[in-house]
């Protein structure tokens, strides 16, 4: 087993003459150059030169802050420049550092400023990672660990994916709050101050986003499971919990929510839906300590306390049961949302996006497993209880990762907790003369097969060979080149207007023009999803839903062709193969995109 006791080596002349790896130098060397192969040159270049973002998301965030920039309140999250003012979800707390950078850097960079920023902010939220990483597996096993964990952070895909040049969608931000907060649980004995950290954070994660939640809730379970065994030794961080949740939560939604919507119910951020359950969970932690008796008394106050909060919950908020995805239409769900990507079931990425699945679900699994055996089979108690923690963690993320690929993004994050410890005892293996070549094997296996990096490597090979890539990727790179900002651009020879794209394309033609759009990729802009959809499917209704939505232009970009596939309306107008009856062409140079003007009404 990799978690029995190994003797390990101490510092000295004959160890650093055995092993180069007992060397900190050499191993920080190794760390550096797998952190540095984070950074995607090319992508960084294009992030700096040209402000091509990863991400719809990324795209409309910076709009965000720019607006937030340019005076809009707030308190006002409205997207004035999306037909129909859809208010956003996203969290202030997100744009302010943001909007910050981008002031600082101004004076000195111009127009350049935001590309710095948008590569600069992922790579400092990276740091904030890596340190939280470092300190959290250092306390439990030591310094090279903690190395080889950082190392194994440059492996990880979704770790190189959410921190990358150009990533500054919130997801990077809730990972690192997640992180810290299961770390500060992950203490050998938890206090009162570390439960209430943990809620703090917690309570900061749910106003950015409500991503995590799942993992917020499995926090609380678990601090309360452990009340109810233990009692009194385990009430100080589950009571601390409480508080910290309880109190930072309204505290957080007051800062950036309006008055005018204190009372209304959003299922999609934080809001008195799920201020509710953190009033619950602060009654139930102070009320634990009154509770005298052993198990049985304390199962019931738990599950009196459980049944009037999720009780309360379906009573008071019934909308918000069913997920934050209310009151979309069956149009809008079966043609846009449960095909965005990380939507996307585990069964249909495999044919989809192989690498995907091999890189990304694979090493969360493979992580679990290892965990789980760590923490039952391991030595000592704190890293006992480290791996417990992120055994939790990741089979959490392996359950969600099946229905939803987003399921994944924190999960993955904890993968190099475990793959750290694990590619050390594979190193000290490699010097131990107990062990048996099979087990070195193994153990390298192991530590290999918990790199997302490899996955995709091996993922690469039939590729290779095919000379192929997946249908992801390929449709990724067209809507890269149709929302470039030089493609975009040239459409600002146009009068200001009101534009109907496809729903991806909304997002940089806000960044990138000055126009202003019917549709974007977001569930609370329905309207505006509804006009996209229908307009793009049937030519003919395409001018009637246009102006319907109050558009000027009609504008589209075709993908790639797909073998075997009937191209739609949408794609047979980029192209050039159809024109919108009654719409007058407008010609624009120097873009991939086809701009169709609505003629007046006689």
């Amino acid at each position: 087993m990799l978690a029995a006791p190994l003797t390990q080596a101490r510092p000295g002349p004959e160890a650093a003459e055995r092993s180069p790896f007992e060397r900190p130098a050499v191993v920080w060397l190794i760390v550096a150059a797998s952190v540095a192969g984070i950074l995607s040159w090319p992508d960084l270049v294009a992030v700096l030169r040209d402000l091509r973002l990863p991400d719809t998301d990324d795209a409309m965030r910076l709009v965000q802050v720019r607006d937030l920039l340019a005076g809009q309140g707030w308190f006002d999250l409205a997207q004035h420049r999306h037909a129909g003012a859809p208010p956003m979800h996203w969290s202030r707390f997100v744009d302010l550092p943001i909007a910050a950078l981008i002031l600082l850097v101004r004076p000195f960079a111009g127009p350049a400023a935001d590309g710095i920023v948008a590569v600069a902010w992922p790579l400092l939220l990276l740091g904030l990672y890596a340190a939280i990483l470092h300190r959290g597996v250092a306390r439990a096993f030591g310094w090279r660990p903690a190395a080889f964990a950082l190392f194994a952070a440059g492996q990880a895909v979704f770790v190189t994916g959410m921190f990358a040049p150009g990533r500054i969608d919130h997801h990077n931000v809730q990972i690192c709050a997640v992180l810290a907060l299961a770390l500060r649980l992950a203490r050998p004995a938890p206090t009162t101050k570390d439960g209430a950290a943990a809620g703090a954070l917690a309570a900061f994660s749910l106003a950015v986003g409500l991503e995590a939640l799942p993992f917020i809730a499995a926090a609380g379970l678990v601090l309360a499971g452990s009340w109810w065994r233990d009692g009194r030794a385990a009430l100080a961080p589950f009571r601390g919990f409480g508080l910290g949740l309880g109190l930072a939560a309204p505290a957080l939604f007051l800062a950036q929510t309006g008055s005018a919507h204190w009372t209304v119910t959003a299922c999609d951020a934080l809001s008195p839906p799920w201020l509710w359950l953190g009033a619950a969970a602060l009654a139930t932690a102070c009320g634990a300590g009154l509770v005298a008796g052993a198990r049985a008394a304390r199962a019931g106050f738990l599950v009196a306390c459980g049944a009037v909060a999720v009780g309360g919950f379906v009573l008071l908020f019934p909308a918000c049961a069913a997920g934050p995805f209310t009151g979309m239409p069956a149009l809008v769900h079966d043609e846009w949302l449960v095909k965005v990507r990380e939507m996307r079931p585990v069964w249909q990425l495999l044919a989809l996006a192989p690498d995907a699945v091999l890189a990304g679900h694979v090493p969360v699994l493979i992580g679990a497993v290892a965990a789980s055996l760590w923490a039952w089979r391991g030595g000592e108690p704190a890293q006992r209880r480290l791996m417990a923690v992120a055994a939790g963690a990741l089979w959490l993320g392996v359950a969600l990762g099946v229905p939803q690929f987003r399921g994944l993004y924190v999960a993955g994050a904890f993968v190099p907790l475990v793959a750290g410890p694990v590619l050390d005892r594979a190193v000290a293996l490699l010097r131990d003369p107990r062990a048996t070549s099979r087990r070195r094997l193994a153990a390298i296996g192991l530590g290999l097969a918990l790199c997302g990096k490899v996955w995709l490597l091996v993922a690469s090979v039939p590729q290779a060979f095919a000379k192929t890539e997946t249908a992801f990727a390929a449709e990724h790179a067209a809507w890269q080149e149709c929302g470039a900002r030089r493609s975009i651009a040239a459409l600002d020879a146009l009068a200001p207007g009101v534009i109907l794209a496809e729903i991806d394309l909304g997002p940089n033609l806000l960044l990138h023009s000055h126009h202003s759009v019917v549709a974007a990729p977001y569930h609370r802009a329905l309207p505006g999803l509804v006009a996209s959809l229908e307009g793009f499917r049937d030519l003919d209704a395409l001018p009637r839903v246009a102006a319907r939505a109050g558009a000027d232009y009609i504008v589209a970009c075709a993908p790639p062709e797909k073998p075997g596939e009937t191209p739609n309306v949408a794609v047979r107008l980029g192209r050039g193969e159809v024109t919108p009856p009654g719409l007058e062409p407008v010609p624009v140079r120097d873009t991939p995109l086809r701009v169709w003007r609505l003629r007046p009404a006689p």
